[in-house]
């Protein structure tokens, strides 16, 4: 991965992937030395679940009229639940992406929403007349009609329905009557609804960052925002890979060998730091830890997962171990984020589509069965499947029936 400070130092999208910590079930059952997940990591009954990352080509004004690399970044924008807008808050970097002092970033983050709209707004009303023709021709439900036109942008049938109930369209809705002003307000609804945005603060720890966050705080009240320092972040984490800190990601602390409330074993370990590592771990402190409560890097990602909504959801095989294997191992092994809303039978069709074709019944974590058109939720997100066929890790009962076992972990996506 490229990196510079330079303008379009990323040309491809660079895919990552972070983690996402939650509460892990472990904790609650007593399982917490035997937690094992597939994928990320649980440590003291936090999980970080694995989220997928893209860092994109940067949006220059103008690129929904093919300015800079604006095409490619609009493009890559489909894929995308949520996203982190980087906003330098420091005033060092201008709306070019090149170095400068002394720059107002309080624009950057009207014009992105700008080009975005454009570029949803001028592809829609080019075929309006069409749009709108076809509609009273079919006599569509306008929800189906606009879904039609918007799938291209990654968009499902509820998040048009929420955009037109924002709006306050009830049907029969009289599209034809739709002036220009009407389809602008539909698009800002729909990109509310379809792209919300995280403004990601970086560079706070810079002179002039202050500043320019309360004007940004005062111009975008209603944003989602969250201050950070991806440079203290990073410096954080090498420290911590040549041991010469303890510090876990998305924490206010971290300790030194020489700190007195370090943990004995910990302190063992560790190397004691040089004067000018200090010097900078110590600024890190006062400036980005003491007045943040942490880096922000973990909470943005936190943010981008719970502003969707999304749940962590964990399917085993046996409701007693909690294990995930017909050896009784594999505790709490097998977890997905999944959309709010999403049924039992829904989620056996996410795991695999086996599952839901030969679907029985499920059971959720007081061992009660559970509804296939359940909406899962934080109070039964822990479930076991049985199923018509026995799969090749599973046995088979006596019925006929068996547990069957997850494919893979799902991952969300977020990107900035």
């Amino acid at each position: 991965m490229q990196v510079g400070n330079y303008p379009f130092t990323t040309i491809e999208p660079n895919y990552g992937i972070t983690l996402y910590p939650t509460p892990c079930p472990c904790a609650k059952y007593g399982k917490m030395e035997l937690c094992a997940p597939r994928y990320g990591r649980c440590k003291d009954g936090t999980r970080f679940i694995p989220v997928k990352m893209l860092d994109v080509a940067g949006l220059v004004p103008g690129a929904s009229e093919g300015k800079g690399l604006g095409n490619q970044f609009l493009d890559d924008l489909r894929q995308a639940h949520v996203l982190l807008h980087v906003v330098d808050v420091s005033g060092t970097t201008n709306e070019k992406g090149e170095e400068t002092v002394g720059y107002d970033p309080v624009n950057d983050v009207e014009w992105l929403r700008q080009e975005i709209h454009s570029w949803i707004f001028n592809n829609m009303w080019r075929k309006w007349s069409n749009i709108v023709r076809r509609h009273t021709a079919t006599k569509a439900v306008a929800a189906h009609t606009l879904q039609a036109q918007l799938s291209g942008y990654g968009t499902r049938l509820p998040q048009v329905m929420q955009a037109l109930d924002t709006m306050g369209v009830k049907e029969p809705a009289a599209m034809e009557t739709w002036d220009k002003a009407r389809v602008e307000e539909l698009v800002w609804v729909f990109i509310d609804v379809r792209f919300p945005t995280i403004l990601v603060l970086n560079k706070v720890d810079m002179p002039a960052s202050d500043q320019n966050i309360a004007r940004i705080c005062k111009r975008y009240p209603d944003a989602k925002m969250v201050p950070t320092s991806a440079l203290a972040e990073c410096f954080l984490r090498k420290m911590k890979a040549q041991e010469y800190i303890d510090y876990t990601e998305g924490s206010e602390y971290f300790y030194t060998k020489e700190d007195e409330d370090v943990d004995p074993q910990v302190a063992e370990r560790l190397k004691p730091p040089d004067d000018r590592i200090v010097g900078r771990l110590e600024r890190i402190r006062d400036l980005v830890l003491f007045r943040y409560g942490g880096t922000g890097v973990q909470l943005a990602v936190k943010t981008a997962v719970e502003i969707k909504g999304m749940l962590p959801v964990y399917h085993v095989k046996n409701l007693n171990s909690m294990s995930c294997d017909k050896g009784g191992g594999s505790i709490f092994r097998d977890c997905y984020l999944i959309a709010p809303g999403t049924t039992v039978r829904e989620l056996a069709g996410q795991i695999h589509p086996d599952m839901e074709k030969h679907f029985l019944y499920a059971e959720g974590p007081n061992g009660m069965r559970m509804g296939e058109d359940e909406v899962i939720t934080e109070h039964n997100n822990i479930i076991k499947f049985t199923t018509a066929v026995a799969d090749s890790s599973s046995s088979s009962g006596g019925g006929g029936g068996a547990t069957s076992s997850s494919a893979a972990t799902a991952k969300d996506k977020d990107k900035k």
